[in-house]
């Protein structure tokens, strides 16, 4: 827990000079040398901050909400492995790893909805309802875009994934690029960051579901959230990025040095992928929430199930596995001529139907 806790913060710190960087701004500098000290600070501020409870909030709910969050996203690193050996996972030979992690990953939501529903604040219900609609939706797209990694492995086990991309050319965001597009898209959103953070937007939501959460019970949502991203980012590596393997490098030598280095590898991905994540959050501006569930339901699920249809083909006829990219690039020709395709007369005469107050139509 308390890697954890020190690794957040400090993600924490290079989230705020990585945002300073791209703002042009100097970022936290004051406390410490160069702003080093800055997370004890923060975590400080945390821990002695008054703890306020309202009056008009369900208690039981309310004081529940942030452990299960912290809770759920503690427990997915039991099945992440941090190389070959056993030794390097807490519950090792777990036969159902990507099932577990993905199980347990899901359960976040419903702290998410006690807070929202505990705290008898109208801005937080939004949070919570938008949080139950997002969470879910984007569930689904997520565990699909997996569904083609594990047929080509036949394997649930994330070590087992990882060792069938020992060949550099072979790993799954080579042979699977529309499992990893869906995947990308499906972790930014399960993880509430932007430009996905609808649920707690604060120009719209003051801060959506933990809006009446204070002291450490606030912290303890920032630090969950963090951890999803350091979890999804944990598990885009292993089953897309080859784990701790590098192009034309033997990574399966035995030995304490050895399995430092696959160690080494592993968190290096792990945190250029935090750092992508950043960047994106820094770039991109927040999606409408009726773009956001067009996302999910109109192009990530239709897209996933067609890699899922695609990856089953290959496997089935014994087909050789790059035969999967130029199918998957006449599926993403198709999307890009959906999505810039004329809007239809059936859109126009929906939206004159809905009536809504402000909007002109115009008559062919």
């Amino acid at each position: 827990m308390s890697v954890v806790s020190g690794t957040v913060a400090y993600l924490v710190l290079v989230e705020r000079r990585v945002a300073a960087f791209i703002q042009d701004r100097i970022g936290p500098n004051r406390v410490g040398p160069l702003g080093l000290l800055q997370p004890l600070a923060d975590g400080l501020k945390f821990i002695f901050k008054e703890q306020i409870i309202p009056f008009h909030v369900d208690k039981p709910l309310y004081l529940m909400a942030p452990a299960v969050v912290l809770i759920s996203a503690m427990i997915a690193f039991a099945v992440i492995p941090f190389g070959p050996d056993d030794n390097t996972v807490i519950a090792p030979g777990l036969d159902i790893g990507i099932l577990y992690l993905f199980s347990v990953g899901s359960l976040a939501v419903y702290g998410v909805i006690l807070g929202g529903w505990s705290s008898n604040n109208k801005y937080s219900f939004f949070g919570a309802m938008r949080s139950s609609a997002q969470l879910i939706s984007y569930e689904i797209p997520l565990g699909l875009s997996v569904v083609g990694v594990i047929l080509l492995s036949g394997s649930l086990r994330l070590d087992v994934v990882v060792a069938d991309q020992t060949d550099p050319f072979r790993w799954n965001v080579i042979v699977q690029p529309l499992g990893f597009f869906v995947f990308l898209i499906s972790a930014f959103a399960e993880s509430s960051r932007l430009p996905f953070d609808l649920p707690e937007c604060e120009q719209e939501l003051i801060g959506g579901y933990h809006t009446e959460y204070s002291g450490m019970k606030f912290g303890m949502f920032a630090l969950a959230e963090y951890l999803h991203l350091i979890t999804a980012s944990f598990t885009g590596v292993l089953l897309f990025f080859g784990g701790w393997h590098l192009p034309f490098m033997a990574t399966e030598q035995t030995g304490f040095l050895s399995g430092l280095l696959m160690t080494l590898i592993l968190v290096i991905k792990v945190l250029l992928c935090v750092f992508v994540a950043m960047w994106i959050r820094w770039s991109w501006p927040r999606f409408r929430f009726d773009q956001l569930m067009n996302i999910a339901w109109k192009t990530m699920i239709p897209i996933a199930m067609a890699n899922i249809v695609i990856t089953t083909l290959v496997v089935e006829l014994a087909m050789s596995v790059w035969s999967i990219i130029p199918f998957s690039i006449v599926v993403m020709f198709i999307l890009i001529w959906m999505i810039q395709r004329p809007v239809s007369q059936a859109g126009n005469i929906s939206t004159t139907a809905l009536n809504l107050p402000g909007t002109t139509t115009t008559e062919n």
